[in-house]
């Protein structure tokens, strides 16, 4: 059974309430075990922003169209997290992470068909099902975090958790940008037709189909050490009703405000990441070249990496709600920094807008779960289903550049995701009371 916490009132003053009662398994292979999990989805969901300019050259994409890649992407998470959880309470966490990893793996493999017909929807097909995978494995991994530790450092152990996610997404753009970004020849796709066109979309398509087949030989590696432990946890989950029943947990204000902010915060990092190249490229800013735009994603996605590492000791000390509030109130400064500003300024900046993500998915996730008990796996399933948002947000900004003409403006939309997040920041600043606790479980 996942660790519960027993949690009672306290000021807003207070830190994190002592919560250390609630049962919980003591496997440190089984945390590293987890740690690797999140820098496998986290390094692979990344590749998007490497890839999204890659696709925009050889397709000839608008913003808007190629926003279509995280559609694609995060489509998943709606279509498949509640499934997802459904798995996890008849197979188990481990053998549903194999199964993860394998669908992981099917989706690498896709993009052998999708080089070899240079066709953009069915490289968003490939992208889709890499995607399904990911969200199962995202299903398991972030309610085992907190059933691998006491409940009283849920919120730290998953921030930490979150830094290997991190690490992932900071190493992985970086390389991709050397392998995809690196391979774009000096053609001009517009001005290329017909067969030509075709041929130039076939040949630079290889590049991304060789990275991909090697992610999934390390998937499928992966897999068989998981699956040697597949019997090291006894669990418990709620077996009764049907897995839709899942949705009646957003009845609970805390829980539907939390969704909702998992939602805007995903939208939000995904818009920024997944336009952060053109950006930097645009001569008022940085004026980079494709490739080096590239390799500077990793700044972005290494701002994360380091604040989860500094979040991870600060949630042991401050209320999580108001280190959420206060987070969300720096990125939208930086933002409006970048956007008022021109040059170096601008563009580092919004890089630094990573560093004000860090902390966001984990506390949001956790002050969302809290007092969920046996239902964590169903809880789990919603809130990644409202990974979504990372499907909506940014088409809706790539077609805000395309009717403005200006990333700049498009970037607000960002940032007022950003200041509803630090509302709930302030609304969950105090842990739940203990009566709250038992309806969630019920």
């Amino acid at each position: 059974m996942i660790a519960t916490p027993e949690v009672t009132t306290s000021s807003s003053t207070d830190p994190v309430p002592d919560t250390s009662s609630g049962p919980h398994v003591d496997a440190p292979d089984l945390r590293v075990f987890v740690f690797a999990l999140f820098f496998i989805f986290g390094g692979i969901t990344s590749l998007n922003d490497v890839i999204i300019p890659k696709l925009k050259d050889l397709f000839t994409l608008t913003y808007f169209q190629a926003m279509l890649v995280q559609s694609a992407f995060f489509a998943a998470y709606f279509l498949v997290s509640i499934p997802g959880a459904a798995i996890v309470r008849k197979f188990g966490y481990m053998r549903t992470a194999v199964i993860g990893l394998m669908t992981m793996t099917a989706g690498c493999v896709l993009f052998i068909p999708a080089s070899q017909s240079a066709t953009f929807g069915i490289f968003l097909m490939a992208l889709f099902v890499l995607a399904s995978g990911i969200t199962i494995v995202q299903v398991v991994a972030n309610p085992l975090i907190s059933l691998l530790g006491p409940a009283r450092s849920a919120h730290s152990r998953l921030t930490f958790a979150q830094a290997f996610n991190s690490l992932g997404t900071t190493i992985f753009p970086f390389v991709g940008a050397i392998l995809i970004l690196g391979a774009l020849s000096t053609v001009d796709a517009t001005a290329l037709t017909g067969d030509a066109l075709d041929a130039y979309r076939a040949q630079e398509t290889r590049v991304v189909v060789t990275t991909y087949l090697g992610l999934a030989a390390a998937l499928v590696l992966v897999a068989a050490v998981v699956w040697t432990k597949r019997n090291r946890l006894k669990e418990q989950h709620d077996q009764s009703g049907s897995v839709l029943r899942a949705f009646d947990l957003l009845k609970q204000r805390r829980f539907g405000f939390g969704a909702l902010c998992i939602f805007l915060y995903v939208g939000a990092e995904v818009a920024i990441g997944s336009l952060i190249v053109n950006y930097l490229m645009q001569a008022d800013v940085l004026g980079l070249a494709e490739q080096s735009a590239g390799k500077h994603v990793a700044l972005y996605w290494g701002g994360a990496l380091v604040g989860r590492f500094i979040g991870a000791g600060l949630l042991r000390v401050f209320s999580p709600g108001k280190v959420l509030m206060v987070a969300a109130m720096g990125a939208i400064a930086l933002i409006l920094t970048s956007t008022n500003s021109t040059g170096t300024l601008a563009g580092y900046s919004l890089l630094a807008v990573g560093l004000m993500n860090s902390i966001m998915f984990p506390t949001i996730f956790s002050l969302a779960s809290e007092g969920l008990g046996r239902r964590a796996a169903d809880g789990s399933g919603v809130l990644c289903v409202a990974i979504v948002g990372g499907a909506v947000v940014p088409p809706l900004t790539g077609q805000l550049a395309d009717i403005s003409g200006s990333l700049a403006v498009a970037f607000l939309l960002p940032a007022a995701c950003y200041a509803i997040i630090g509302i709930f920041g302030l609304y969950a600043r105090k842990p739940l009371v203990s009566h709250v606790t038992d309806r969630l479980q019920a």
